[in-house]
């Protein structure tokens, strides 16, 4: 009773993954054709409302905690 317990349980949960990774990417796939989410920002845009593609500048910093100098000892 036990090893179909759990094989009924596995596969429930498999199956409950499953929709709910097709009722996500269904969603996510409408909210973007409707234009209700959108992961822009109004400088990627110009006058028109057309994206600047060759004026978009990307940064990255990186955390470099290598300094030039040594600490100095206080117990002299």
């Amino acid at each position: 009773m036990l090893a179909v317990t759990l094989t009924l349980g596995t596969l429930i949960s498999i199956m409950f993954f499953f929709i709910g990774g097709v009722i996500g990417w269904t969603a996510k796939q409408y909210l973007f054709e409707k234009n209700l989410v959108a992961y822009t920002h109004p400088e990627m845009f110009d006058e028109n409302g057309n994206v600047i593609p060759d004026e978009i500048l990307a940064v990255r910093f990186e955390n470099d905690y290598n300094y030039d100098y040594e600490e100095e000892d206080d117990d002299e």
